[in-house]
């Protein structure tokens, strides 16, 4: 039987992704707001409520584009770039964290099994951690 244990790393990651969803969601409400002020009186554009809105920025913090057109206003078109900046940022962010965790829970099993299989590890040996 193989005991789990929360460890730093897994704390550290569990806080890297729990910092990303929730910036990603305040961003989402907020940007959905500003495209909201900043479309819904602009010609031609199809952002005219609160849902076409969360909708759109939603789907742009995704990565994934929506089946509406971009904005049509200077302002909403700089925070569209802002979106997408972000929306990438988070992925490569997130992509970074898992593979630092994977690459340090490697160190650890590898440590813990040179110590023997009935070993309780509590963490690098100080000339690990160099």
């Amino acid at each position: 039987m193989v005991a789990r244990a929360v460890t730093p790393t897994h704390a550290s990651l569990r806080a890297r992704v729990a910092f990303v969803f929730a910036a990603t969601a305040a961003i989402d409400v907020f940007a959905s707001v500003l495209i909201l002020i900043f479309e819904r009186n602009a010609h031609g554009t199809q952002i005219t409520n609160y849902g076409d809105a969360v909708f759109w920025t939603t789907t742009q913090l995704l990565t994934v584009s929506s089946q509406l057109p971009n904005p049509i206003s200077t302002p909403a078109r700089v925070l569209d770039v802002f979106l997408q900046a972000w929306a990438i940022s988070a992925v490569a962010a997130l992509a970074g964290s898992f593979g630092a965790f994977f690459h340090k829970r490697g160190i650890e099993q590898h440590a813990a099994e040179a110590d023997g299989p009935h070993a309780n590890f509590a963490g690098p040996s100080p000339e690990d951690r160099s």
